[in-house]
C-alpha cells in the first residue's frame, strides 16, 4: 500500500544530515515574500496571530502552514512553502502558535504537540468567514504531529480539507524526546532549552502564584521542561502521560483524509517508531515517503524551493 519510493537526490554536502538541518534552520533565506497579520480569538478568550499571503489571482485554494518547536509564520521551511503556493495559484495563511508571535499570550497555558483545539478553532474559523472550498493542511516536526493528530482523532472533519502533509513528524514523541536528549543533538537540545526556558521565564512574570522562579531553575533537559510546564499547564499527569496522550501515532489508523508524511532516514531527532510503516500499509488514505537524506526539515533543492516544498505542492494538486 502506500509506502512511496523517494526520488530525492540532494547535492553531496547536503547528504549530511546535521549539515542539512543547520543550513535550512540559521542560513536560508526567502525573498520577495509579504504576509498581512490577522487577530483571531480562541474559545478560551486567548488569541491566535494568523500572517497570511495571497496569490496574484483570486483563488478558492489554501493551504493551512503549521510551524515546529520555537517556531514561528517567519521561519524559511514556513515562508519557503506559502511562497511556492501562491506562486502556483494558492492562498496561504501561516498559524502562530500561542506565544509565538512576540506578543506574550493571555492564558497560562501555550501551544503543544496536541494541542488540537486551537487548531479547530483556526479551521472553523477560516471555514466560517473565508470563502476557500479547496484547503491543504501542511504540519512541520511538531505541527505536523498536530496536524495528524487533529485528522485521526476526529470523525468529522470539515468536507474542504482535501489533503494533510507532515514533514519530519515525531509520530512518537517519546521516542522523539528520547533521541533528542541523546549527545548527537546536544546542540539542538541545548538550543530548544534556551528558547524554551527565556519563554518560560517572561510567563512566570506574569504568573507568579502558578510557577515560581525555583522550578524554572530545575529544568536541565526538554524533558524537565514538560515535566515541570507542559504537562502540568495543559492538563497531563506528567511529561510522559503527555508525550503518550500527545503522539499522533495512535491516530494514524483513524485517518480518512488523503495525508503524506515525509520523514527523512537520516533525521537525528526521530526514533524508529516515528516511521509509521505499518500504519501506512494498513491505511488506503496514508502514503509514507522516506527519503534517505533529509535530516530534519532539510531538504534542500534547486532554486530554494525544498523537494518537501514541492511534493506538497504536487499532493495537494492531486488531491484537491
Amino acid at each position: 500500500m502506500p509506502i512511496i519510493y523517494s526520488t530525492y537526490h540532494p547535492p553531496f554536502i547536503f547528504r549530511n544530515g546535521f549539515l542539512s538541518t543547520v543550513y535550512s534552520g540559521l542560513v536560508r533565506k526567502i525573498k520577495n515574500f509579504n504576509q498581512e497579520r490577522e487577530r483571531i480569538t480562541l474559545s478560551d478568550g486567548d488569541f491566535l496571530d494568523l500572517d497570511w499571503s495571497f496569490s496574484e489571482e483570486k483563488t478558492k485554494k489554501l493551504i493551512i502552514l503549521l510551524h515546529g518547536l520555537e517556531g514561528n509564520a517567519q521561519r524559511p521551511y514556513i515562508t519557503g512553502t506559502a511562497k511556492l503556493f501562491i506562486d502556483n495559484g494558492v492562498d496561504a495563511v501561516c498559524v502562530n502558535f500561542r506565544g509565538c508571535s512576540v506578543e506574550p499570550n493571555l492564558k497560562y497555558r501555550s501551544y503543544h504537540s496536541g494541542a488540537t483545539d486551537d487548531l479547530e478553532d483556526v479551521i472553523n474559523h477560516i471555514v466560517s468567514t473565508k470563502h476557500y472550498s479547496e484547503i491543504c493542511i501542511k504540519g512541520v516536526s511538531l505541527g505536523g504531529n498536530l496536524a495528524l493528530k487533529y485528522l485521526g482523532e476526529r470523525s468529522i472533519i470539515p468536507k474542504q480539507i482535501k489533503a494533510v502533509i507532515g514533514v519530519s513528524v515525531p509520530c512518537s514523541l517519546l521516542g522523539s524526546a528520547i533521541e533528542l536528549h541523546r549527545f548527537k543533538n546536544i546542540l539542538f537540545h541545548d538550543r530548544f532549552k534556551k528558547y524554551l526556558v527565556n519563554r518560560l521565564k517572561l510567563k512566570q512574570k506574569q504568573f507568579t502564584d502558578i510557577l515560581s522562579i525555583e522550578e524554572i531553575k530545575s529544568i536541565k533537559t526538554l524533558t524537565d521542561f514538560d515535566e515541570v510546564y507542559t504537562s502540568k499547564a495543559h492538563g497531563f499527569i506528567d511529561a510522559l502521560d503527555y508525550y503518550k496522550k500527545s503522539s499522533c501515532l495512535q491516530f494514524l489508523s483513524n485517518i480518512k483524509t488523503p495525508t503524506l508524511i515525509i520523514n527523512a532516514l537520516n533525521d537525528s531527532f526521530l526514533s524508529p517508531e516515528c516511521y509509521p510503516i505499518q500504519e501506512a500499509k494498513n491505511n488506503a488514505n496514508l502514503y509514507l515517503e522516506m527519503p534517505k537524506y533529509g535530516g530534519h526539515v532539510g531538504f534542500y533543492d534547486k532554486k530554494n524551493i525544498y523537494y518537501n516544498e514541492q511534493r506538497a505542492l504536487e499532493f495537494f494538486t492531486k488531491h484537491d
